[in-house]
């Protein structure tokens, strides 16, 4: 576990429950993109895990960051290509994982 990193769990909240079923054209652009921004950090290890989540109650998505501020998680948010689109929920935790 690296202390000198704030850790957060993000949960990505979609405009509506059905999203995940009948993403229009614009919306699947701008969810590809995001899972590419998610990806880019996930390379560079900020992202710890990521993704969808299907819940039989309405999907959403996850993270598990590791950031050096709270101005980085900002920063994060603030520049993901979802956002806007969706919204975020975020929680400061503990995360306990092997690095590689």
């Amino acid at each position: 576990m690296n202390t000198d990193k704030k850790h957060f769990f993000l949960k990505l909240n979609p405009p509506r429950l059905s999203f995940a079923m009948d993403m229009n054209d614009e919306e699947k652009t701008i969810m590809q993109n995001h899972v590419e921004y998610w990806r880019s950090l996930l390379d560079k290890g900020v992202a710890i895990a990521y993704g969808p989540v299907f819940d039989p109650k309405g999907g959403y998505g996850v993270g598990i960051i590791a950031v050096d501020s709270d101005d980085h998680l900002d920063n994060l948010i603030k520049n993901d290509p979802a956002n806007g689109l969706n919204s975020y929920e975020f929680y400061p935790m503990r995360a306990v994982y092997k690095q590689s």
